[in-house]
């Protein structure tokens, strides 16, 4: 239901953008219900711009960082834990920015279940390095129902519990009626 209502929510706006100067968006996400693993759909499926960011600001500098202190085969293990910290961090601070509710933590604990969980599925592929692999058809349910799991338990009960959908819902209503006005103005000319 989210990534629908996201992609939708995009497929407006790049309509607007285009409409508007010609430019095509890049799309947010690259159907992450298809994803196979945690690390299919943290590196290559949902949200791919903050992706793009995250690899290049935080998990890269600390894999470097972290090469040097812990060696080859364990930098890349705490660079990923560092990259979902700081992102359930920034998510953190842009509830409270929204909401202004102080952080429960809730939200950076998804975060950083989902980055040990990544770390988790590194040691599973190395261990069984091509000998067994789940098949699609259990690997994607199992993702996605883990995505949506957990997002139940941590991540949505703090925006959930601070009334944040109503208000959404009541500003996007005073939007639509004066989009209507506008309509009824313009009507005139």
């Amino acid at each position: 239901m989210v990534y629908l209502l996201i992609d939708i929510i995009f497929g407006i706006f790049n309509g607007l953008v285009h409409a508007t100067s010609g430019l095509e968006l890049e799309p947010p996400s690259d159907e992450p219900y298809l994803s196979t693993s945690l690390q299919d759909f943290w590196g290559r499926r949902w949200n791919l711009m903050v992706t793009y960011l995250l690899r290049h600001t935080i998990y890269k500098p600390a894999r470097s960082i972290f090469d040097k202190m812990l060696g080859s085969m364990w930098a890349p293990l705490a660079a990923v834990l560092a990259a979902f910290t700081v992102s359930g961090l920034m998510h953190e601070l842009v509830f409270y920015y929204v909401t202004r509710v102080s952080p429960t933590w809730e939200v950076t604990w998804y975060f950083v279940l989902h980055g040990a969980c990544v770390v988790v599925e590194f040691g599973v592929k190395r261990v069984f390095s091509g000998k067994a692999q789940l098949h699609w058809a259990v690997s994607t349910p199992l993702t996605v129902g883990f995505v949506v799991a957990t997002g139940m338990w941590l991540f949505f009960p703090p925006v959930l519990r601070t009334g944040a959908v109503e208000k959404a819902i009541e500003e996007f209503k005073v939007l639509l009626d004066f989009a209507k006005v506008l309509r009824k103005v313009s009507s005139f000319w």
